[in-house]
């Protein structure tokens, strides 16, 4: 399967302004890229690319005054098989989990571990472990969140979503990666293009999508608890601690978002090679 994916981001800035974003395909997909994966600038900017502190291809560049677009569009190879499913993914001690696992147990901005450790413990203490009990909390959270775009909310956490029961995808994966934690299964953030490619359309604009995976069995797993079925062509671009760590763009100064278009496709391989 091939998947043409892009976007084009373009804000309003009234004061220089550096910016940093992650808008490139994570490393563990860079060779599936058909087509150069650039960030491209207009106006023409220096953009300087670096890995982050969780193995993201991050870019910054100071955006001038003005209105400033982020944009580029390419091509990515898939495998067109749904998300890999763990059934027999088993636990391991936190004292068997390697050192660089360790900090997605934690509590982080989004994700606090130590407000829901009781509730954690309550709804899933005795489920069975290991992958089932991963598939119990996704179960639990797509069931009891209601989704919509009107409930957006930059400050809402872990907690105010087990509170309200309302979010968009982030909350929810927040929300279940809290509980992971809670459980000791280290969880982490994850986004990235999530195109309607398998399902029917939704009928909203398309946008980038949130998911998480957790550690069980020696390797991370795949998981979403917004849609709780395994989906067809993800494009990972950036794992972290929870949307802190993943976000698409991080302005340190004003600016004024003027124009946001994402785009997840699958194209025939014909139109691909033409």
């Amino acid at each position: 399967m091939i998947i043409r994916i892009g976007y084009d981001i373009q804000f309003d800035v009234p004061v220089q302004v550096p910016i940093i974003t992650l808008l490139k395909v994570h490393p563990s997909r860079e060779q599936d890229l058909v087509e150069p994966d650039a960030v491209l600038t207009e106006p023409d900017l220096p953009v300087e690319i670096f890995t982050d502190t969780f193995g993201n291809r991050s870019a910054r560049v100071l955006a001038p005054v003005g209105r400033i677009r982020f944009h580029n569009s390419t091509l990515i190879r898939d495998s067109g098989l749904p998300d890999e499913q763990g059934f027999d993914a088993t636990e391991i001690p936190v004292q068997g989990l390697p050192h660089e696992v360790l900090p997605f147990l934690m509590s982080s901005r989004y994700c606090e571990v130590d407000l829901l450790l009781n509730t954690a413990t309550e709804l899933f203490g005795n489920t069975p472990y290991g992958w089932q009990r991963v598939r119990a909390v996704c179960t639990w959270v797509h069931d009891n969140v209601t989704f919509g775009y009107k409930f957006a909310s930059r400050t809402r956490t872990a907690l105010g979503v087990y509170t309200e029961r309302i979010g968009v995808c982030r909350d929810f994966q927040h929300l279940a990666i809290t509980f992971c934690r809670a459980l000791n299964i280290p969880a982490r953030y994850a986004t990235g293009y999530l195109g309607d490619i398998g399902v029917p359309p939704d009928g909203n604009p398309m946008d980038f999508s949130a998911w998480f995976e957790v550690y069980l069995g020696g390797r991370w797993w795949t998981l979403d608890a917004r849609h709780n079925v395994s989906r067809i062509g993800r494009v990972l671009i950036a794992t972290g601690r929870d949307a802190t760590d993943c976000a698409i763009t991080t302005s340190f100064g004003h600016t004024t978002l003027a124009k946001f278009v994402v785009i997840t496709d699958e194209v025939k391989t014909e139109a691909a090679n033409t």
